[in-house]
């Protein structure tokens, strides 16, 4: 497993992993599908922000992990929220710790205090894996999304790095 920022060799595989998770999975709220472009533009606003975003790769594996402001304002320039995907191949070997502490790293030498994780409450397991790797949830936001025709709550979980 190798993980390490993003290059543009990586934006399509990228794009690919998040237009699955958008297309099946409630993970995700959006239905808005990624392409290369997108996924060029994201990484660079991250880098123009001093963020990044981390790409591991495993054999035709690869999982994904970024961060950015939780919310817009200079009252939240510490605090951050990210996101993981992982290909289904890569569960269960540490590749979403190890992306996880990547994240976690990067956000604390930028100075962020707090790390965020919205979570879809179907997402079980990724709730657990944030309890594990230090989360609290903070917040339970009832019907707060919609996706497939269903009312989905999001759950807030929150780490001070």
């Amino acid at each position: 497993m190798t993980l390490r920022p993003a290059t543009d060799a990586d934006h399509a595989a990228l794009a690919d992993l998040w237009n699955h998770f958008i297309r099946h999975t409630t993970v995700t709220f959006s239905p808005e599908e990624k392409t290369a472009e997108t996924v060029a533009q994201l990484v660079a606003q991250r880098r123009a922000a001093g963020r990044e975003l981390f790409v591991l790769r495993d054999g035709n594996e690869i999982g994904l992990s970024t961060y950015d402001q939780f919310r817009s304002g200079i009252g939240y320039a510490h605090a951050m929220e990210h996101t993981i995907l992982l290909s289904p191949g890569l569960r269960g070997k540490g590749a979403g710790r190890a992306m996880m502490t990547a994240v976690e790293e990067h956000a604390r030498a930028g100075g962020a205090h707090t790390l965020f994780a919205a979570v879809s409450g179907e997402n079980e397991a990724g709730i657990a894996f944030h309890a594990r790797m230090g989360f609290d949830i903070t917040a339970r936001y009832p019907e707060a999304g919609r996706k497939f025709g269903r009312w989905l709550d999001l759950v807030l979980m929150m780490k001070l790095l």
